[in-house]
């Protein structure tokens, strides 16, 4: 047999097949192409502070690789496009696509954005983490999101903080009369029943309030964003645990529009980039934290608990606030029906196997 005539008939036969049946030979493309977008993020936090600023650079890198970079975001610094205790009113007008900031900043819209930062005496990071992506949280929160034309969703979160600086040492709750101090949320109203004098700042306006004695006190994060910004030089006294939220969230928030606007599966790279732009943030701090910490004692930072009175005297206060929040505010209560449930239910389970584990080795460690 001809080897070569055969190869050619063979061919022959398949150019003939393709021709009457086209389908056969080319299949019908069924992929739409996605679009290419260029979108902004203002950041509330300064380039400097690289791990709750980064977190920010994190979420818009995975949503660019999950894209092939079609969808390329730029983030902004505090500053850069809109005041850091202004980037949602610019997500909400549409001035810019989108925000990464802190909620609690947002009370005085409406007091219900404290859950997505954390409330007094609230929940630690791993109980909000479930309570937002299990208990239901997010969506509750978008509830009330959508009143104010954005969409949001957790982006970072800080752990348990510090409960801040200040210019001279704490005792009892008197000392918090007439208290000028930088501290966000609902925390603020409590430090105000007490007499305080809460004060909204930026970042960046913290160091020189301290220095120049127009605020006395300081609420920031942590160890390593308080060594950077300098608060020791200035106000020594480093009181601990933060009561004002036991474990900060983040946030990102979209313009509804926009988001509306998206394919689905940009949707899903938005909350891909904010899943690991958390877990990014929350080992970031857990393991800079405590080198930070032990360079800031040595700087002279004055290590104290708050008293037992201050802690006491703070969580009565806080639970008359809530339970007027709760009377007052239809949106707060039907959050707080969602997350007191489940934060009764995981202390439970926390004070059986975290608390447990935690004292015995804390104790073993120190009988050692």
């Amino acid at each position: 047999m001809d080897r070569r005539a055969l190869i050619g008939r063979a061919a022959q036969a398949a150019t003939l097949t393709a021709a009457a049946s086209p389908a056969l030979a080319q299949p019908a493309v069924t992929q739409t192409a996605q679009p290419t977008l260029r979108w902004r993020l203002t950041s509330s936090y300064p380039r400097s502070l690289d791990c709750i600023y980064g977190a920010g650079e994190v979420f818009a890198r995975v949503v660019s690789e999950l894209t092939d970079d079609r969808f390329q975001i730029r983030v902004f610094s505090a500053g850069e496009i809109a005041p850091p205790l202004q980037a949602l009113d610019a997500v909400q007008s549409g001035s810019v696509e989108c925000c990464h900031t802190t909620s609690f900043l947002y009370t005085g819209k409406n007091d219900a954005f404290a859950f997505a930062t954390g409330l007094p005496f609230g929940l630690n990071t791993r109980q909000q983490n479930a309570w937002m992506y299990e208990g239901g949280g997010i969506d509750l929160l978008n509830e009330v999101h959508r009143k104010f034309n954005v969409l949001g969703m957790p982006l970072g979160a800080t752990g348990a903080q510090m409960g801040g600086w200040f210019r001279r040492a704490l005792g009892p709750a008197t000392d918090l009369n007439g208290l000028k101090m930088r501290i966000g949320g609902l925390a603020g109203q409590v430090l105000s029943r007490l007499g305080g004098v809460p004060q909204q700042l930026g970042a960046g306006d913290l160091y020189p309030s301290l220095e120049r004695g127009t605020i006395d006190a300081a609420e920031w994060l942590g160890p390593y964003d308080d060594e950077k910004l300098g608060f020791v030089r200035v106000a020594p006294f480093y009181h601990y645990p933060a009561w004002w939220e036991g474990g900060a969230s983040t946030y990102f928030y979209v313009n509804l529009d926009q988001w509306n606007a998206l394919p689905k599966s940009y949707q899903a790279a938005f909350r891909a980039g904010c899943a690991e732009a958390t877990h990014w943030m929350v080992a970031r701090y857990d393991i800079r934290n405590p080198d930070s910490l032990r360079r800031l004692v040595a700087q002279g930072a004055k290590l104290t608990p708050f008293s037992r009175d201050m802690m006491d005297t703070c969580l009565r206060t806080w639970l008359d606030l809530e339970r007027d929040l709760v009377a007052k505010n239809p949106d707060f209560a039907k959050i707080h029906e969602s997350w007191s449930k489940h934060r009764d239910d995981m202390r439970i389970w926390h004070r059986v196997s975290e608390l447990s584990f935690d004292n015995y080795v804390a104790q073993a460690t120190a009988r050692r």
